[in-house]
């Protein structure tokens, strides 16, 4: 980052693993101060809180389920009270269960659309007053190719993530005259640890349907986070970038 700047601070939510973790180690290694939060696991948030002050940043951990709205205000101003500001929110924090529409209940929708879209809408708006006051922002949402395509046995993921991109294209129009830029990313199937083994199965499976013939890695997506909130990416807002391997459905 140019020197001649503030130190900026970036808040990762979901970020104790895979995506989110790459994401807060290459903005750490920018010189951004980091914010790592996770729902459940925190010895894992404070193994990559030290991994990101070893590349010589300033980390927090800060738990909670942003899908909460009182918890992901908590979170929000926890890392400003730290910091004295929040310059980077990428909203990665997701769950995606696979069941059929049928079978899904009242329960399951509200917890998707609670965390795959809701937070999103939470921390935004407990982030953005500081982001204007300043002149400058950079928010980036995490789709997914459910914002692309609507996939059977993810009825609410689809939803949701459809819901972020509307979100995604609304914002950046009404806050780029404050200097804040909102754009999202919809990773294709990337490598990962998953818990599931079923999951992890179908992503492994999804590679015969990639050009470039291999699983994206975390590393890819946060190149392009880091792209996203330089100078060079200044410019771009208001888009949804698919990070996929040329991957169409």
């Amino acid at each position: 980052m140019n020197t001649k700047t503030p130190i900026r601070t970036a808040l990762v939510t979901g970020s104790g693993r895979n995506i989110g973790r790459a994401i807060v180690l290459a903005l750490a290694e920018q010189g951004c101060n980091v914010i790592i939060n996770g729902s459940s696991n925190r010895a894992a948030c404070e193994a990559v809180a030290g991994e990101a002050q070893d590349l010589g940043a300033k980390a927090l951990v800060a738990m909670g389920d942003v899908g909460d709205p009182d918890a992901a205000r908590q979170i929000c101003r926890s890392g400003a009270t730290e910091f004295g500001r929040i310059d980077i929110l990428v909203n990665n924090a997701a769950v995606r269960p696979l069941k059929p529409f049928l079978e899904t209940t009242d329960d399951d929708w509200h917890r998707v659309l609670d965390v795959d879209l809701n937070a999103a809408f939470y921390t935004c708006r407990e982030t953005l007053p500081g982001m204007v006051d300043n002149g400058w922002g950079r928010i980036i949402n995490l789709t997914g190719m459910n914002a692309i395509h609507g996939y059977k046995g993810r009825v609410p993921v689809s939803v949701a993530k459809h819901g972020l991109w509307g979100l995604t294209k609304a914002l950046a129009k009404e806050f780029g005259p404050s200097g804040i830029t909102v754009n999202a990313i919809s990773p294709g199937p990337i490598q990962s640890e998953h818990d599931d083994a079923e999951l992890s199965r179908h992503i492994r499976e999804q590679v015969s349907r990639i050009p470039v013939g291999h699983l994206g890695e975390p590393g890819h997506i946060a190149a392009l986070c880091n792209y996203l909130v330089s100078d060079g990416g200044a410019f771009m807002s208001g888009q949804m970038i698919a990070c996929n391997g040329g991957t169409e459905t």
